[in-house]
Formats: structure tokens, sequence, C-alpha cells
């Protein structure tokens, strides 16, 4: 047993002293690594313009930064810019061998102008200019071997040139002062040095500031602490961190408009000590801080510390209503659930349960007993129970009790006129009753065994059970809850991952991803609330955990925001409320998200690697200004260039693709500016809320163009908004002048077309009377064609009459031949039988004249070439061998006479026809397919 217990103590003081230390709730730092800024590690001084614009004089450049975008300017001579500082509107640098300012131009960027040109052959080799201040009309540039004084009006320069090292120049609200090593603290009247002390102090301490207040000059040295100076008398100006500051280096140095001191060391981050000199804070790189060695000191126009290190840049939200605590350690672990119990503070985390008494800033303490995963904290009667992996505890003075054991403890729900509680198991639900003032385990509820992470009793006692992968069980017990009733499982609301269930102003609420549903106590229907479901909207979801506190608000937690939603006093409506926090910053575990009232308006919301505090009542945001940064636009696969922000942008056709940059100068890590747009002569209607600080058009036609952008933080609109107008001009073949050449072209086109149609059907008209002329003297040529042809028809009537005619002219002489010869014959035979008397033989000699066959042919020949002319010739002519009688075959054929009727006419037998037709036929050469008759009459 002794052993034991020494294993215990030892055990309990091992804990105790491994947490202490890391209960300091801090202020939020933002941290910007040179990845982040694209620029060099150290950054030597910062200063802010009107705008809220940070500049940093960076070993690369010159660094901006309007809290969307950073942007580097190289320095003039690609040297370490050492210091900057703003001046009305204008940025002054100072490097090596260089000193000048930068001047914003009409497209937003800044442009260097020289001022050290002026003086060159004065400024001393390998000089560097390490700080810049400003004095009424004066703006003075130190090295470390000289001061340069300008006069902004004269534009004229002097020189303090001591004939030691200058450690630094430092401005108060009535001088300015610089320290001369191993000489003293000096003071610049009149353009001139004055010994204000020499003191060995000052001979041999490094000054690092100097501060003004209504006793005179706080002194802050580098190794030594803070002294006053009063009257020419030298005293200690004593700190609660003297002590810690003498073994650490001291380099910079800064009183905040509070009064407040910031010091900047070495090697041990920062001090911030108030004007009392108490510690309030102390950060570092072991919480918090990316560096320990602090270069520079700067607080902003919103109260924010801004911190030059030597790799990257911090930014501490000092005035933020936000505190956190990170655990880089891992003892404290992920928090689950926190309660403000008689005067301490419980954190329940994946390590077990620890407290502190709340208003200290003690350490927290681990209750022994409770190692393990802790899942809730509830108050009840009195007395402070945890659920908790192992079962369920009863926590009294700073002890943990086992009252249950059988499996883990999610939640722990009241029973209306009952003196029992229920709590949520692994397996079910059990029964917790006070027996005795003593509460102890009395009963399972048997029947049901899932596991009841969410559960709720209606007015009717009727219990809904959240199970995330099954859906919602609803069921009754017993009047004891020893046993379960009527177990069903709901068809609508479906199943969700990170759902949740709760009961707010006696109604039971349902959320997870497509909305939040309410129960409706008459039906027992759960039906969709439509106030509550817009938070999920437009891809916010990210869990359905619910929480009410003891302000009877009931909380909600998105991707982007955490909701808080309260009835209104005067109608009882649900208002809502937005902290844009978004869950990316906050490390809560998705589905276990905590929140607890700790008092009036302050929260304590648990992370994955400590918490933080936020304070409704200082939840106050500023009129920030939202303002359009920076212009640019670039022909299709072209580089972009930027254009004026100050008047209106005229671009060419090609440079159609248009990039707008806008933003808000806030620097808190938690609330973050939300942006709305609309581009009019593109898109009429606004955008959705966004945080994305720029926007692309693409392909935009010509045209006049305003983009108009807007901002919001938290739940309130700034007042302003930016405007930019710009023009897509035309392409030249669209211009004004181009369509008044084309209009000209067109009506010279028409009157050109008219003038061309006119001629077309002038043309077309004579080529119509024309055609027409032409079609009636084709008519009239068919007319006499067909009168022709009537004419040749006739003709050949008349031919064929002639014909006929001849033929039987032919015939008429054949008979008539024919007639004398029988009659001479006749007559011969009467002469021979009457002995042939003289008048018969008279007679006989005329018959014989008559029949002359010669003449007939004469005759039939001249009337035959005047029937079918010139026919005899031709056919000479294409046979030049017939003989006379074959032209007469030929013409006696010519007239279709027929063999028979042609061997009188040739007073031959109608074989010797045949035969005289043969030898024709061979004369002509004609085959035996063509015949004799039908070649004649083809000819």
């Amino acid at each position: 047993m002794p052993q034991i217990f020494s294993f215990n103590k030892l055990l309990l003081f091992s804990l105790l002293f491994s947490l202490f230390g890391f209960s300091q709730e801090l202020p939020p730092i933002i941290k910007y690594n040179p990845i982040t800024y694209n620029a060099g590690n150290q950054n030597w001084m910062v200063s802010q313009d009107k705008n809220h614009i940070l500049y940093f004089a960076n070993n690369e450049g010159l660094l901006e930064y309007n809290g969307s975008v950073w942007n580097l300017y190289n320095s003039p001579n690609e040297t370490i810019i050492r210091s900057v500082k703003v001046i009305d509107d204008l940025i002054y640098t100072g490097s090596y061998m260089e000193f000048g300012y930068w001047k914003r131009v009409t497209n937003g960027r800044l442009s260097y102008f020289s001022l050290s040109k002026k003086i060159k052959n004065k400024i001393i080799d390998d000089e560097q200019f390490w700080n810049i201040l400003n004095y009424e009309k004066w703006v003075v540039f130190q090295s470390l071997n000289r001061i340069y004084i300008y006069d902004l009006e004269s534009k004229d320069f002097k020189i303090i040139n001591p004939n030691n090292p200058i450690s630094k120049v430092f401005k108060t609200e009535n001088a300015i002062y610089f320290q001369v090593l191993n000489e003293g603290l000096f003071e610049i009247e009149n353009g001139k040095s004055k010994l204000v002390s020499d003191d060995l102090i000052f001979k041999s301490n490094k000054i690092v500031n100097i501060y003004q207040d209504n006793n005179g000059l706080i002194i802050h040295t580098k190794t030594n602490g803070f002294f006053r100076l009063s009257n020419k008398i030298i005293s200690a100006y004593s700190t609660s961190a003297d002590a810690e500051l003498n073994h650490s280096s001291v380099y910079s140095s800064y009183q905040l408009n509070n009064g407040n001191f910031v010091v900047g060391t070495i090697s041990d981050g920062i001090f911030i000590i108030s004007k009392s000199g108490k510690i309030e804070y102390h950060i570092s790189q072991n919480n918090g801080l990316s560096n320990n060695t602090i270069l520079s000191l700067f607080e902003d126009f919103d109260k924010n510390l801004w911190i030059g290190l030597d790799n990257g840049i911090n930014c501490i939200n000092i005035q933020s209503p936000v505190k956190s605590f990170s655990d880089d350690t891992g003892k404290l672990g992920t928090v689950y659930a926190s309660i403000l119990f008689k005067g301490k503070l419980y954190v329940g985390t994946n390590q077990g349960l620890f407290c502190r008494d709340y208003n200290s800033k003690d350490t927290f303490q681990f209750i022994v007993g409770t190692k393990g995963q802790v899942w809730s904290l509830f108050v009840n009667q009195d007395t402070l129970f945890c659920g908790h992996d192992s079962g369920t505890f009863i926590i009294q003075n700073n002890t943990a009790k086992c009252i249950f054991s059988q499996s883990g403890t999610w939640k722990f729900q009241t029973v209306p006129n009952k003196n029992i509680l229920l709590q949520g198991n692994y397996y079910g639900i059990s029964v917790l009753e006070k027996n005795n003032n003593q509460w102890v385990f009395r009963n399972k509820i048997k029947g049901f065994d899932y596991s009841s992470k969410y559960f709720e009793l209606n007015s009717s006692n009727q219990i809904y059970v959240s199970h995330e992968y099954k859906g919602i069980f609803k069921f009754t017990t017993d009047l004891n809850y020893t046993k379960a009733e009527k177990v069903s499982k709901l068809n609508s609301p479906k199943k969700g991952k990170n759902a949740s269930l709760i009961k707010y102003n006696n109604i039971i609420y349902y959320a997870y991803k497509d909305g939040v549903y309410k129960l409706n106590n008459k039906n027992n229907i759960f039906e969709k609330d439509t106030i509550l479901s817009t938070m999920f909207t437009q891809d916010e979801y990210t869990s359905g955990k619910m929480i009410v506190d003891n302000s009877n608000k009931i909380w909600f937690f998105s991707k982007n925001y955490i909701y808080y939603f309260y009835r209104n006093k005067l109608n009882y409506k649900l208002k809502k409320n937005t902290i844009p926090i978004p869950s990316k910053f906050t490390n809560s575990l998705t589905g276990y998200e905590n929140i607890s009232q700790l008092n009036d308006y302050e929260y304590f919301i648990g992370t994955t690697d400590g918490y933080y505090t936020i304070n409704l009542n200082e939840l106050s945001f500023k009129n920030y200004t939202v303002f359009i940064s920076s212009v640019s636009s670039n022909k299709l696969n072209e580089k972009a260039r930027d254009i004026s922000i100050l008047d209106s942008g005229e671009l060419n056709y090609d440079e159609n693709n248009v990039a707008i940059n806008y933003s808000v100068a806030e620097f808190n890590k938690y609330i973050n500016a939300e942006y709305q747009y609309k581009l009019e002569g593109f898109q009429e209607n606004w955008s959705q809320w966004s945080t994305k600080s720029s926007i692309n058009f693409k392909n935009l036609s010509p045209g006049d163009y305003k983009f108009i952008v807007r901002s919001k933080i938290a739940n309130s609109n700034l007042e302003n908004s930016a405007v930019y107008a710009f023009t897509i001009l035309k392409p030249w073949y669209f211009t004004n002048l181009a369509l008044l050449v084309y209009l000209l072209v067109l009506i010279y086109l028409a009157f050109w077309i008219n003038k061309r149609y006119k001629n077309y059907y002038l043309k077309q008209s004579v080529k119509l009377i024309e055609e027409n002329n032409l079609l009636l003297e084709i008519k009239e040529l068919e007319n006499e064609q067909q009168l022709m042809k009537l004419r040749n028809d006739q003709l050949a009537l008349d031919m064929d009459a002639k014909n006929k005619e001849l033929a039987f002219s032919t015939m008429s002489l054949l008979k008539k031949d024919e007639l004398l010869s029988v009659i001479k014959e006749d007559l011969k035979k009467t002469a021979d039988e009457e002995n042939k008397s003289m008048s018969i033989k008279s007679v006989i000699s005329t018959i014989t004249k008559n029949i002359n066959r010669e003449d007939s042919w004469n005759i039939f020949k001249d009337a035959f070439d005047t029937v079918d002319k010139d026919f005899l010739k031709k056919l000479k002519i294409l046979h030049p061998l017939l003989t006379p009688n074959d032209l007469r075959l030929c013409a006696y054929l010519r007239l279709n006479l027929s063999s028979k009727e042609i061997a009188p006419l040739l007073n031959i037998s109608v074989r010797s026809v045949e035969i005289k037709r043969y030898r024709l036929r061979k004369k002509m050469n004609l085959n035996h397919e063509n015949g004799l008759a039908e070649y004649i009459l083809s000819v």
C-alpha cells in the first residue's frame, strides 16, 4: 500500500507539473511564412497607410499586404530594404546607399522615385539606411554613420555627421533624439545635434527606444531594462519583466496606444508589459510565434500587433474578443466538453478531466481517476456528472467517484417530476436514482440496446433517440422506466452523418445534412424548420451538432460560421446571429463541437488542440472599407497587363479577359470579410457571398460595364461599395466610323445594285423583246416552213399529179402506138387480102410515121425533165457509164412503172426488161439488199 500510495502521489505530482504553463490564453496569432508572402525571410520594419495597407521592409524588397493579396516590389538597386515609413500618400524606404519614396500610379501599382540621387556624391560608401522618421515638415533618414534631414517644402537636405556611429533615431511627441555610441543621447534642434545626456548609462547601454509621458522620457535599453530621464535626472523604471529581460537580448521595443509596452527579443519572443510594469503576455515560439527573433514591431489602426521576424511575419489580434489556448504538448488533448461549476472551470478531453479556478491564471489540474475519454459534463441538483468512456463519474472536490461502469456514458437527461436521471450509454439507456442523498445506478431500460448518444423526452414522455447509422428511434417505457415499449424507427427524417437531436423551448429538433427538423407535438411528426435550415444551404453543412446554453440560446456549427438563435422578446420568433469563424480556423472536431457559457457574454469552445474563448459583448466590427486594389486585362493566351483603377478603363476588343482584385484591409484571424459583386452589362444580379477576393471575367463582349463589389463582416454590411467602370471597345470594323463607312458602302451598293438591277431588267426587257421578236421570227419561220412544207407537199402532190399525168401521157402514147400498130397490122392483113390497095398503103404509111418511137421518147423526156428537173443529169453524174437506153429505163422506173408496163415502151419483152434491170443494177454497183426502184426513187 505505501508503495502504491507513493506511486499515485508521484503520478499526480508529475501530472500537475507537466501541465504547468500550458494554461495561458493568448490573443489570436496569424502566421505568415515566406512561402505565403513569397519574399525574403527577414522583415526589418513595418508601416501602414491611410487605407490600412501594410508595408514591410523585406530582404527581397518592399512587401505590400492589403488583407487579401501580397505584392513584392524589388528594391531599386536589388539590395535589402532596411526601413519603411508611410508619410501622407508616399511610402519612403531606405536600403543600401539608396533612399527615396514609392508612389501609387494609376494602375494601383507602386513606382519608385529616388531622393538620394540628388546628393549621391555626399553618401558614404557602403552606407545603409536603417530607420526613417517624419517630424512636421521633415523626413529623417538614418544610417549608422549619419542623419539626413529632408525638407518636404524646400526639397533641401541637411546632414548631421557625428564622430561616432549612430545607434538609432527616436521620435517622441515633441522631439527627435538619437544615440551616438560612446558619446550619449542627443536631440535634433534647428537641423543640428544637441547633447541631452552623456551619462555613462547612455554611453555604455544601447538604446532600443525612447517614449515620453507626463514625467519625462522613458528610455529602454538593450540589456539593462527601462530608465526614466526627468529634469536631467536618470532613475530606474522597474517592471516585473526585468528579471526575464535581463536574460534576453532585447532587439526592438514599441509602445501600444493603450500605453502598454511590447519588448522584442533575440531569442525569447515578445513580452507585453502593462503601464504598471506587469507582464500581460509572454509569447514565444513555444506558444504561438513562428520565430523567437523579433526584428520589428508595429501596431496598426485596428490595434493589431505586427511582428517582423527573422523568419516570417506574425500578426497578433490583441484587441480580439477571441482568446485561444493551443496545447502544443498534447497533454491536454482534444476538448469534448466543458462546464463552469462552483467557480471552477472543468474541461473534459480525450486525456481525461481537468480543472482550474476560473478567475485565475492557474494551471489546469488533472482529476485523478478520469484518465481516458470524457464525453460530457452535466450539473443536476448541485452535482457534477461526468460522462466517460469508462462509465459515469460524480466529481466532488477535484476527485472522481465512479457510480456506473457497465458501459461508456454519452449524456444525461432529467425526467420531469422524477428524482431520477436518464443516461445515454453505448448500449441503450440506463437510470440513475438519488437515494439517501447519493446518486446510484438503478437499472438499464430493457428492450432497447442501441447506442444513445443523443436522446430527448417529449411532453408525452416518449423517448426519441438519434442513431447516426440507423436514424431516429421512438419508444415509450413503463412508469418506472425499466422496460422499453412500442419501439419503432422513423422513416423520416433520414439518418445522417454527424446528425444530432436536442430539445429547445420544449420542442425536439433534429439536424442533419438536409436541414433542421422539429417535432410537431400534435401529430408526433418531424417537420422541416425553414428558418433554421437556411444555415445548411450552399454546401455549408459539416455537422448537425446543436447545443443549448444557460441563456437559452441554441448554437449551430457550419463550414464557415458559428450560429446562435434566441427568442425575440417581442414576438417570440427566433433571431439569427452569425459569427463568421470558419471551422478550419477553430480546429473543432466535426460532430463533437462543444461550447459552454462562462458568464453572460463569455463562451468556452473546445478544439482538437486546446480551446478558445469568445466574448459576445466585445464582438463588434469597425466600419471597414472595401476597395479595388488592381484591375488587369489580357488577350487570349497572353500575359495580363495592369490598367488604371483611378479612371474608367478602355480596353481593346481582344483584351476582353478582365481580372479584378478587391479587398477589405482587416486582419482578424477568426473574422473574415465576405464579398458580393455584380457586373452591370453582363450580370444584373448579385453573386453569392464568398471570401474570395478576386474575380475573372472571360471573353466579354464589346460594351460598357460597371463592376460593383460590396462586403460584409459577420452580421454587418459595410457602408461603402467599390465601383469600377470600364469599356471594351468594339473592333475597328464595328466602330461608329466603320459603321458609317459600312452604311455609305451599303447605300452605294444599294444604289449600284439598284442601278445594276435597272440595267439588268432593261437588258432583260430588251432581251425579252428580242427573244419575243426572235420567237415571232421563229414563229414566222415556222409558219414559212409550214407554208413551205405545205407548198412542198402541194408541189409533191403536183409532181405526183404530173408524174401521173406523165405516166398517163406515156400510157396514152403507148396505147396510141399499140392501137396504131394493131390498126397497121390489121390494114396490112386487109391490104394483103385485098391486094394492097394504094389507099390502104397510104394509111399504113401515115400510121408508121405516127408510131415513131423516138419522137415519143423525146416528148416524154422533155415532160419528164420538166417534172423531175435534173434527175437524169444527176444520175448521169453519179453513174457516167449509163447509156441513153439505161437512162430511159431509169426514167420509167422513176415513174414507178412495172416491167410489164415498160416492155411496150421499149418495144421489148418483159424478160428483156428484167435483163435490162439486172444489167442496170450492176452498172450502178448496187448491193443485193438495195432495191433498184427504191434507189432510183431516192436520187
